[in-house]
């Protein structure tokens, strides 16, 4: 999908199936970056769902490289924590969100290597 398009990353050719992907630098954990709060504080109160979600995680154990994706198939409402940040340019605060991944199933899509 074109860049900053609302909410969704990728979008399936075929069957219109799209999805957020994320990206962290870090091992898995529960706690993520998610983006701008307007939009998805929109799509809620329309009766939308969110979009299903993907993280990539890459990170470095012992010096080997590891990398595990997710597909997080449902994201839900209580899982999305808004939050204020500060825009690069100028002190004007924007809300945005974290998605808290604890309580969600997932199914892991791949793994480097594997254990």
């Amino acid at each position: 999908l074109p860049p900053n398009y609302p909410l969704s990353d990728i979008q399936c050719t075929a069957c219109q199936f799209r999805a957020q992907i994320k990206t962290n630098s870090t091992r898995p954990h529960k706690i993520i970056f998610g983006a701008g709060w307007d939009i998805v504080e929109k799509v809620l109160k329309s009766g939308y769902l969110m979009p299903p979600l993907i993280t990539n995680f890459v990170w470095k154990e012992d010096g080997i490289k590891k990398q595990e994706i997710r597909f997080y198939p449902f994201i839900t409402k209580k899982s999305l924590i808004p939050r204020t940040a500060h825009i690069r340019r100028g002190s004007r605060e924007y809300k945005m969100f974290n998605y808290n991944l604890e309580n969600l199933p997932y199914f892991v899509l791949y793994q480097q290597p594997d254990d």
